[in-house]
C-alpha cells in the first residue's frame, strides 16, 4: 500500500509540473511573438489621398494608437507637480515624403487665448534628437546632443525650435512643420507633419535606417500650465531600424513569472519526494 501511495503521489507531482510547463508555453510564447516592444510608436504607411494631414482623415482609422503615460516635469515653478494630462494618445504614419504624428488628449476646455495676464493657451510639443544615433538628455537635449522641438500653441502657429539644453531654444528660419487641429467633446486632436528628409542644418532627418527617439509634452492652459509646468513623457521611439533588438519588456515579465511558477513547483515536488 505504501509503495502504491508513494507512486501515486509522484505521478501527481509530475502531472503538476507538466501542467505548469503547458501554461508557461501557452501564455509566454504568444506574448514573445505578438507583444509590442516597450516605448515604441509604430509608423504605419498610408496614402496621401486618405488625408493623414487632417485629424479626422480616413488614414488614421487603420493606424495603431499608443497610450503614452504623462507625468509632471521637474520644475522650480510653483505647483509644478500639479499637472492635469495623464495620458497622451499617439499615432504615427508616413507617406513616401512625409512623417505624420497625431496627438490626442482629454481637456475640458479649449484654451486659445494667452493674451491676458492670468490666461494661458493649451499647447503640445514633440521632441526628437538631431543626431538620431544617440539618445540626448530628455530635458531639451545638451550642447553635445541637440534636439528639435515642434511646439504648437492653440490659437497660434507651430514653432520649430532647436535646443541644446534647458533655456537654449532658438527658432529655425521658417518652420517646416505643418499642423492641423480639431477640438470636440472635451478632447484635442493635433496632427503635426514634416518632410521625412531634412533640408537644413541641425534639422532632424527621418530618412535613416535606425530607430529614432521621440518625447512629448502637453500644457493645459486653464490649469495654469505654462513654461516648465507641463506634463511630459519618457523617451519613446519610432521603429525605423531593422527590427526589434530583443524581446518585448512585457514578454520578459511573463517569462520571469512563468519560470518562477515552474521553480516553485519543482521545489514542492522535491519536498514531497523527501517526505
Amino acid at each position: 500500500m505504501g509503495n502504491r501511495s508513494e507512486s501515486t503521489r509522484r505521478t501527481g507531482v509530475v502531472a503538476a509540473v507538466v501542467a505548469c510547463l503547458v501554461v508557461l508555453t501557452t501564455v509566454v510564447a504568444p506574448a514573445m511573438v505578438s507583444a509590442r516592444p516597450a516605448n515604441q510608436i509604430p509608423v504605419e504607411s498610408v496614402s496621401a489621398g486618405d488625408q493623414p494631414q487632417q485629424p479626422t482623415g480616413e488614414a488614421w482609422d487603420t493606424v495603431p494608437a499608443v497610450g503614452v503615460p504623462m507625468a509632471s516635469a521637474p520644475s522650480g515653478l510653483p505647483n509644478a507637480s500639479d499637472t492635469s494630462v495623464e495620458t497622451l494618445r499617439v499615432q504615427s504614419a508616413r507617406t513616401d515624403e512625409r512623417l505624420y504624428l497625431r496627438l490626442s488628449w482629454a481637456d475640458g476646455t479649449a484654451d486659445r487665448n494667452a493674451s491676458a495676464p492670468r490666461e494661458f493657451a493649451d499647447a503640445a510639443a514633440v521632441q526628437v534628437p538631431v543626431n538620431t544615433s544617440a539618445r540626448p538628455p530628455i530635458s531639451m537635449g545638451s550642447t553635445r546632443n541637440l534636439v528639435n522641438v515642434w511646439y504648437w500653441q492653440a490659437g497660434g502657429e507651430t514653432e520649430e525650435l532647436l535646443a541644446g539644453g534647458p533655456g537654449t531654444t532658438t527658432s529655425f528660419e521658417g518652420s517646416a512643420v505643418d499642423t492641423s487641429t480639431h477640438y470636440d467633446d472635451g478632447r484635442w486632436t493635433v496632427v503635426m507633419s514634416r518632410d521625412i528628409a531634412a533640408n537644413a542644418e541641425n534639422r532632424t532627418t527621418f530618412a535613416v535606417d535606425n530607430d529614432v527617439d521621440v518625447a512629448f509634452a502637453v500644457w493645459n492652459g486653464s490649469h495654469m500650465e505654462r513654461s516648465g509646468r507641463k506634463s511630459v513623457s519618457e523617451w519613446y521611439h519610432f521603429p525605423l531600424g531593422p527590427g526589434p533588438q530583443g524581446p518585448p519588456y512585457e514578454s520578459i515579465l511573463w517569462a520571469v513569472a512563468g519560470l518562477a511558477i515552474v521553480g516553485v513547483t519543482l521545489v514542492t515536488a522535491q519536498a514531497v519526494r523527501k517526505n
